[in-house]
């Protein structure tokens, strides 16, 4: 039988990822969060303990495939069981970074790191949902409309190298994040596992204080929801029965939002698969 259920959320300190820990603890689900600030972990932990949850932070940076390894084996020696896996932690940044690793820090934070990173917990959730109703064990990422906002995604240059901005670097992380589970969710489907995409909205969050000024301006006067309105489609997918009887389509607001075309597009989604595991050096379940 099942024991007490477990979320991993990423980009757990602030934000959604903070709201969607808080609302999955309220759950009563143990919640390992992960971010990468060491204060903000610190608060953030001491928060979702308040209400007497059994949540832990641990730090990471997502961009390093070698902090990917550290963490996911700090959290196997933490449980033996994933039931949830919020995929959470992105930004965007002002200016192009290169990783010790040789990545677009950027994207590698967006995608790469997360893409990694669900492969290497996906043996834990395996073992989740070898005794649970087929369909309970999940992965959720975090997309944006930005996801809707470039034509497509350069198989041959996801990282946007050759002609890098703030903004096709974080809309093709974006774009990944929903051709990922759109690619991962057949893999996964004999499993039990499903997996799926969401665009928050736009959060009042500290998002916009990494973004170049062109977006905060852009965006500053807009209505934001709160870190608990944009956190509900996430908590919505990893909880809700709806989302569990269906895999790899990507949300807004509880509900099917019409992704970029790429992502309809069955021959494309293979070809970013095999070019996401080219690019991450790694196999991608």
């Amino acid at each position: 039988m099942a024991g007490q259920r477990v979320a991993v959320v990423t980009g757990a300190s602030s934000g959604i990822g903070l709201g969607t820990a808080k609302a999955l603890a309220a759950k009563g689900m143990r919640v390992i969060g992960v971010g990468r600030n060491p204060q903000r972990c610190a608060a953030a932990e001491a928060d979702l303990r308040t209400g007497g949850s059994d949540a832990q932070m641990l730090r990471a940076d997502l961009s390093l495939l070698a902090e990917v390894d550290r963490l996911t084996d700090e959290i196997a020696a933490l449980t033996d069981r994933i039931d949830v896996l919020v995929n959470n932690a992105g930004s965007m940044v002002a200016e192009q970074v290169m990783t010790p690793e040789g990545y677009e820090a950027n994207f590698a934070a967006n995608f790469i790191g997360p893409f990694v990173l669900t492969a290497r917990l996906l043996p834990l959730m395996r073992k989740a949902a070898a005794d649970s109703p087929a369909g309970s064990v999940r992965i959720v990422n975090t997309s944006s409309d930005g996801s809707e906002m470039i034509p497509t995604l350069n198989l041959a240059d996801m990282q946007n190298l050759e002609n890098w901005s703030p903004g096709a670097a974080y809309c093709s992380g974006k774009l990944a994040n929903v051709l990922h589970v759109r690619a991962l969710a057949p893999r996964i489907a004999g499993d039990g596992i499903v997996a799926h995409a969401f665009h928050p909205g736009t959060v009042d969050s500290n998002f916009f204080s990494h973004t170049p000024q062109s977006v905060r301006d852009a965006y500053g006067d807009q209505p934001k929801l709160s870190n608990a309105e944009g956190a509900d489609t996430a908590v919505w997918l990893a909880t809700a029965e709806e989302p569990g009887l269906v895999s790899g389509l990507y949300w807004y607001q509880r509900a099917l939002r019409k992704p970029n075309p790429v992502v309809e597009d069955a021959a494309f989604v293979e070809a970013f698969w095999q070019a996401a595991e080219t690019l991450a050096g790694r196999p991608g379940v």
